[in-house]
């Protein structure tokens, strides 16, 4: 009977080099991911210029790609369409600034002092920034896209609103508010902050516009005018 040969034996060296993949397999996993997020906020920030600098309508895909420095196909592995992209946008820029709002605590102090740090953060971190540039583009172009419209109004607005909402009936359980009727439009609460992102980009130049001013004297005609300490 024929022996079959013995099975050549690997030196240690060879066999640990053989088995280094198996525990390092993770890495190479970790480097796809994280290029593959760098790649997709590549892709959100290019898609942010090119919807500033032409609108939701005139931008193209292929110029997407091109400011991203990626191949048109690579934007398809992570969005489906321009409309996807758009959406990204908001959920990353500006709903988290909204948030904020809905996530704080019960006030110690005032609702007036929370409403007023609150928009006066807002207004800061919007009023001359691409927030304030997004903003300005769906009130251009959302009667346009209702589709986008009506997903900003889902994530944003909508949020907004209850927060606002919440804050109002606060004020007025604490007899701060004495205007009941203003829970039922808090939109007028959040009003400055809307007209200075439209006044910012439409007449800045030619009356330039104090906002946290102009936010501070609309709440006095809310809540009274401050007392002197």
């Amino acid at each position: 009977m024929t022996k079959k040969p013995a099975k050549p034996v690997m030196p240690s060296a060879v066999r640990a080099n053989a088995r280094a993949p198996a525990a390092g397999e993770a890495a190479p996993a970790k480097n796809r991911a994280t290029r593959a997020a760098e790649r997709r906020a590549a892709i959100v920030e290019a898609a942010m210029e090119e919807f500033i600098a032409r609108g939701f309508a005139a931008t193209r895909l292929d110029d997407i790609a091109k400011r991203a420095g990626v191949a048109k196909g690579t934007i398809y592995l992570h969005f489906k369409d321009k409309e996807s992209m758009f959406e990204e946008l908001v959920r990353t820029v500006i709903v988290p600034v909204v948030a904020r709002l809905t996530a704080l605590p019960p006030p110690t102090g005032s609702v007036r002092d929370l409403v007023e740090a609150f928009a006066g953060n807002f207004l800061k971190e919007v009023i001359g920034t691409r927030r304030g540039d997004l903003v300005r583009l769906i009130v251009a172009e959302g009667p346009r896209f209702p589709s986008v419209a009506d997903f900003y109004y889902r994530e944003v607005v909508s949020r907004g609103i209850a927060g606002m909402r919440a804050l109002i009936e606060l004020g007025i359980a604490r007899g701060e508010i004495r205007e009941k009727n203003l829970a039922r439009y808090p939109q007028i609460l959040v009003a400055p902050a809307m007209i200075a992102v439209i006044w910012q980009s439409l007449f800045a130049r030619h009356a330039p516009l104090d906002a946290q001013d102009m936010l501070r004297v609309h709440l006095d005609l809310i809540f009274g005018e401050r007392r002197a300490t």
